[in-house]
């Protein structure tokens, strides 16, 4: 079994950025600098509900702000949901302390520089396939689908696939 298989089977709380993890990282935005839309790809909502659904926590903290998300997030059940923080690091340590959980416990997924932090204080740190280099140095497995593409439901697909092989 590899270390990152490993490291998926003991995971009770996944973490996830939204801009290039839950979306391809495009923002559409109107003339008045307005964000306009954010597109889903409805296979990484199904793969956030069987996360729920096995028992493992499923949490959101993105740098920016939007309506979308929220309301993205609250249809599919996640209850944990931290939007416009720069800092993503004490967000999460947070969240932690809120829920009992310890970061040996923990997968964070993002794709770009901020999400470095908070990937190096849990036990698996993942990105998409078009993660930034950086990124994708400091993470212990690596989707094949880019974000916004199905890297969540594959993310999901490799946690709980894990859990089978402990």
């Amino acid at each position: 079994m590899s270390e990152a298989r490993k490291l998926a089977a003991a995971i009770r709380l996944v973490v996830f950025d939204v801009d290039g993890v839950f979306t391809d990282g495009r923002l559409f935005l109107d003339s008045n600098g307005v964000e306009t839309h954010k597109i889903f790809h409805v296979r990484d909502g199904y793969g956030v509900k069987r996360l729920l659904a096995a028992g493992i926590e499923v949490a959101i903290i993105s740098g920016r702000d939007s309506a979308a998300v929220a309301a993205r997030m609250a249809a599919l059940g996640v209850r944990h949901v931290f939007q416009g923080r720069d800092d993503k690091l004490p967000v999460l340590e947070a969240l932690l302390g809120k829920l009992g959980v310890a970061p040996e416990h923990t997968a964070f997924v993002g794709d770009d520089e901020p999400d470095i932090a908070p990937m190096k204080a849990v036990a698996l740190a993942i990105t998409v396939a078009d993660g930034h280099p950086a990124v994708r140095a400091a993470s212990h497995w690596v989707t094949q689908s880019g974000g916004g593409r199905g890297a969540v439901r594959e993310v999901a697909e490799f946690l709980l696939a894990s859990r089978s092989c402990d």
